[in-house]
């Protein structure tokens, strides 16, 4: 049974993984559309005709193709992200709403298509034509898809948002939305709190800003205040480790807005969830009291985007719904602590359990433990003259590779060394990398895309002796 569980669990991580993978890339055109919404739109800080022109163009156009081009390299790299940029043009036509769902839909499947076709037909194109169906089978295509969804996907998706906006509206105007945390706050622990967030609740709360200037739909899981209150409540009233390192993950998690930082510590203590709950209710209750939201979605669930992506109307309302549930929170999680007779598990335990449940090595939080690495994974090793570009590549090329790479640039800067040090999707690595660097579950995987490259293997890009090795010998 357990077995089964894992592997239902490993699915909808998965699925969840890909809906997100849509969106967090562009997560920075989102920000950008609310920006400028705050600022130009009549009743934005400082309105302007002329630019407020681009509001509507971006959340109808511009968005959807980004995340129907995402979705079809996603599956089949740029060729399919073109093809599935040019079919969510189709249901963007067909509709009357912005097609954040229909793009979803239409780009991974755009790019799987195109996939089987080439796969039916590439290799029997004869020598001199590859240019000529390479270009006009992606066309037909594309054209195809296109025409098929403005007739038909397109109205058929616009009826399904209509449906599920209705709900989420209803459930807004019965004041239910807080019950939501009953199942978006154990989800956070199961580490789908990005599919929900960036594969349902962004989609949605864009085409509600679009109407009404905010929505409260975009700190219903970025809040950072039931974290915060969970490191908080170990900060004072844990033992051992977890107090000593909570102090530090509240940086991490509440500036930077990293909030898998916090998820050991309820593994550790898992009534802590409780407390992480009602946090999260009463958030969400402050939010509805105030009728507050943001303008856009705060990517990540810092407290730095979530002030910035907030209306003036809205000040109030956000900064005690964040007071208030990190208030709620660490009162409950507080008393669970002080109140518990039982041993406390050892963070690094718990830290293996969260790994084991999200089905992957976790970079930031393996941070905690400051356990030892394992011996490096035998690579061949290029001399000092031959490295010219270090890759660090991740799941999505982002966060972790990304704190990864300032990291070494750093150390490289202050030894006077001069290689390009930069960070990757794993499935975007450039062909002229001679050194990648990866966290020790993706390094086959990197391997695999570039085997004559120098492979090095971490446990933890934040902090690993790799580093310095790297340096001494790049060096001398």
């Amino acid at each position: 049974m357990s077995a089964q569980n894992s592997g239902f669990r490993a699915k909808v991580q998965k699925f969840g993984s890909n809906l997100s993978g849509m969106i967090m890339p562009n997560i920075g055109a989102f920000i950008a559309w609310g920006l400028i919404t705050a600022f130009f739109i009549p009743d934005g800080w400082t309105p302007n005709e002329t630019m407020a022109t681009l509001v509507d163009p971006m959340i109808n156009y511009l968005l959807p193709l980004l995340i129907g081009f995402t979705g079809g390299r996603m599956v089949y790299d740029i060729r399919g992200g073109v093809v599935g940029a040019t079919a969510t043009m189709g249901v963007i036509v067909g509709a009357e709403q912005p097609m954040f769902l229909g793009a979803m839909i239409m780009g991974p499947l755009a790019g799987y298509l195109m996939k089987k076709i080439d796969e039916l037909f590439q290799a029997k194109i004869r020598q001199g034509f590859e240019m000529l169906y390479n270009n006009f089978s992606a066309g037909i295509l594309a054209a195809i898809l296109a025409m098929i969804a403005v007739v038909g996907i397109g109205p058929l998706v616009s009826g399904f948002s209509n449906i599920l906006a209705s709900g989420v509206e209803a459930i807004i105007g019965a004041g239910l939305l807080p019950l939501a945390s009953i199942i978006l706050e154990p989800a956070k622990a199961l580490f789908l709190n990005n599919a929900i967030n960036h594969g349902i609740l962004t989609p949605l709360g864009s085409e509600q800003a679009l109407e009404t200037g905010k929505s409260i739909l975009f700190l219903v899981e970025a809040n950072p205040g039931p974290g915060l209150d969970i490191l908080l409540a170990f900060s004072i009233f844990g033992k051992g480790v977890s107090k000593a390192s909570a102090p530090g993950a509240i940086i991490i998690q509440f500036f930077g807005g990293i909030h898998e930082i916090y998820f050991p510590y309820i593994l550790m203590k898992p009534t802590m969830i409780i407390a992480a709950i009602f946090g999260g209710m009463s958030g969400i209750f402050m939010l509805q009291l105030f009728d507050a939201g943001l303008r856009a979605a705060a990517s990540p669930g810092s407290i730095i985007p979530i002030i910035a992506m907030t209306p003036g109307n809205s000040y109030v309302g956000v900064i005690l719904s964040v007071i208030i549930a990190t208030a709620v929170s660490f009162g409950i999680g507080s008393f669970i602590l002080k109140t518990s007779k039982s041993n406390e598990e050892d963070l690094s335990a718990s830290t293996k359990k969260m790994e084991e449940m999200k089905g992957k090595k976790s970079n930031v939080s393996s941070s905690l433990t400051g356990e030892e690495e394992d011996a490096a994974i035998e690579t061949p090793v290029k001399d000092a003259d031959e490295v010219h570009q270090i890759i660090f590549a991740c799941d999505a090329g982002m966060g972790s590779s990304a704190m990864g790479a300032s990291l070494l640039k750093n150390k490289f800067k202050k030894s006077d060394i001069d290689i390009d040090v930069t960070n990757k999707a794993i499935n975007e690595i450039p062909d002229d990398a001679d050194i990648i660097i990866t966290q020790k579950t993706l390094t086959d995987r990197a391997k695999a895309k570039r085997p004559d490259a120098e492979h090095i293997s971490v446990d933890n890009f934040l902090n690993s002796p790799r580093y310095d090795e790297l340096v001494e010998r790049l060096k001398d």
